[in-house]
């Protein structure tokens, strides 16, 4: 019997479940990148991260990461779309048309509130990129377009108060956001500092649902003020 020549026995599909196979590969490896270059960018600041660094965290090459990035900033850049997307993709699960406006305002503020508790790398990815003046992010076409998610969901819930008479009409969806921001945002990067001045840990578990409910409780008392 003649020996079966290479290749031979594999089915038609055989070449596409190949491909499919290194689409998850370099998927998987870019996924790997990007999670060790946020905790490194956040760790080390952006001048101060290595790119040669998260190659070894990576188990990859430098030239693998530029293959996929184009570069240090490039890279940069592609973490903080994914941190933005992240929290963007949670604002727009919420079911605001089942929610009253009040309710649909607190659950929106908890969610911020969450989210910034569970991923304080995004809070030092943010302060870091404000030190450089976001001049990176004013380079990807990705985060300018991001902003529009975040205020459609707060505008379709302030046009549900608005509507009900039970909100305020002086304020706009940018105004909201700020406020919501600023608490959740000051809450994990001023920690430190805050604590070592006033002696209270604001991610004190036990201070934990009594700063979730102010939040709420602040955001609804401005919005619901005559």
């Amino acid at each position: 019997m003649s020996a079966q020549p290479s290749g031979a026995g594999e089915g038609p599909g055989t070449s596409a479940v190949a491909g499919v196979e290194r689409t998850r590969d370099a998927e998987r490896t870019r996924a790997d990148i990007l999670a060790v270059a946020t905790r490194e960018f956040a760790d080390q600041g952006y001048a101060g991260a290595r790119v040669n660094e998260i190659a070894d965290k990576t188990s990859t090459t430098k030239r693998m990461i530029y293959y996929y990035f184009g570069g240090k900033e490039q890279l940069y850049v592609a973490v903080l779309e994914q941190a933005y997307r992240r929290i963007r993709a949670l604002e727009q699960q919420l079911d605001v048309e089942h929610l009253d406006p009040v309710e649909a305002i607190r659950e929106l503020a908890a969610l911020t509130f969450d989210h910034h508790e569970q991923h304080p790398d995004f809070i030092r990815l943010v302060s870091i990129e404000n030190i450089h003046r976001a001049e990176h992010i004013a380079r990807s076409t990705v985060l300018s377009g991001l902003a529009n998610p975040a205020l459609d969901v707060l505008g379709a819930i302030l046009r549900r108060g608005w509507d009900a008479g039970v909100f305020r009409e002086d304020v706009d969806a940018l105004d909201v956001h700020q406020v919501i921001s600023a608490y959740c945002v000051f809450r994990i990067a001023n920690r430190h500092t805050f604590g070592a001045i006033f002696g209270r840990d604001l991610l004190d578990p036990a201070q934990r649902e009594h700063q979730r409910t102010m939040l709420g409780d602040l955001v609804v008392a401005h919005l619901t003020a005559r």
